[in-house]
């Protein structure tokens, strides 16, 4: 059967409420197919979320309402494997609070975790730039660097696809930490990969389809908007962090930190991205509709958080997705141009080639 994590909107829980309620679940859910597996529950944030071995969400919802009426805001279909790597389990803790009651379990576990993404400069047009060897050099050590620091600062590799890890964080000061050592290990060679890090926080279930998709999103584009500095934090993580910057010039100058309305913003933007890079119908009208705003408060924003301009961020957004399609799902150059929103092969291959430096045709034939 398929898995699901659920999410519970409860301001005011707490711990032994969460209990209660799992151990109702417990007691009729093979009446409706379902095996509990665990749960998370965060007091400070009100929030519950379980996971849940069941035939379908029906199944789930109808679980909850019979069972103590607290029916799930949302309900995502989840991997036993990617929950594990980023919640750090799929069963109950072993350590827990056991009180006098005889087979209740009372654990305090938040959900909540801070997301860093890793990204560099992509192997294939490094390696249209640089001899092989040297390539590999780079690329090993960047590999070697980042699990390094990972396994230091107690954090969890989620994925690494391509030449981009997704790393998931218990501790806010760790990730930070985490990403400042990366960095600093890295020295000249971070330079020479373009390496760019960005880090927000969130929970599992964000009104996307995905386990924290919308900080992972948030997180990988974060990476695409720092210019000198290496490293971009969302106003949440810097809230959270709360460093002492003036001690170290050197750690300031790698980091931009976002300020509350500009990670609003910025998060409204990558929204609207992700939604409608593929279609080729979509521009700044359709940008300034989903956000409500008129063409120039559209271009202030855009200019503000990130340099560009709303039509140079499609643009690169759109260019940056064709680089996946034409490298790791191997389209060929028309059906990618089409795939990422662009009108015509030729117009795309125009784009590509100002923005990379060569055909998509020759990106194809560049090796890994």
């Amino acid at each position: 059967m398929p898995i699901y994590m659920d999410s519970h909107i409860v301001p005011g829980i707490e711990a032994k409420h969460a209990a209660d309620a799992h151990q109702k679940d417990l007691g009729i859910q093979n009446k409706f197919g379902c095996r509990n597996l665990t749960y998370w529950v965060d007091e400070g944030r009100g929030r519950v979320f379980c996971l849940i071995d069941a035939p379908n969400k029906e199944a789930v919802h109808l679980m909850h309402n019979h069972s103590h009426g607290l029916v799930p805001h949302e309900i995502i279909p989840v991997n036993g494997k990617v929950v594990e790597a980023f919640l750090g389990r799929i069963a109950d803790p072993e350590h827990y609070f056991d009180p006098s009651l005889p087979g209740v379990k009372i654990f305090n576990d938040p959900a909540f975790r801070v997301i860093l993404a890793v990204t560099t400069k992509d192997g294939r047009l490094m390696r249209n730039e640089l001899k092989k060897e040297k390539v590999d050099q780079l690329f090993t050590l960047y590999y070697n660097t980042v699990r390094e620091q990972v396994q230091k600062h107690e954090g969890s590799e989620v994925e690494m696809n391509a030449d981009a890890f997704v790393i998931s964080f218990a501790s806010v000061s760790l990730a930070v930490e985490c990403a400042i050592a990366i960095r600093k290990s890295l020295h000249v060679a971070a330079e020479i990969i373009n390496l760019r890090m960005g880090l927000h926080a969130g929970l599992p279930v964000d009104q996307s389809n995905s386990l924290f998709g919308k900080t992972v999103l948030f997180a990988q584009y974060a990476c695409t908007i720092a210019s000198k500095q290496s490293i971009t934090i969302s106003a949440m993580v810097s809230e959270l962090y709360k460093p002492d910057f003036q001690k170290g010039s050197e750690i300031q100058k790698d980091i931009k930190r976002l300020k509350a309305s500009e990670e609003k913003s910025l998060e409204q933007i990558v929204n609207v991205l992700d939604v409608n890079w593929q279609n080729s119908d979509f521009g700044i009208n359709g940008f300034c509709q989903f956000l409500a705003i008129s063409k120039s408060q559209l271009y202030r924003k855009c200019t503000a958080i990130t340099g560009k301009s709303p039509n140079a961020i499609l643009r690169e957004y759109r260019l940056l997705k064709s680089l996946v399609l034409l490298g790791e799902k191997g389209l060929n150059v028309s059906q990618t141009a089409f795939d990422t929103g662009f009108n015509s092969p030729s117009y795309f291959i125009k784009c590509f080639q100002k923005r990379f430096g060569l055909l998509p045709l020759s990106y194809t034939k560049l090796k890994m």
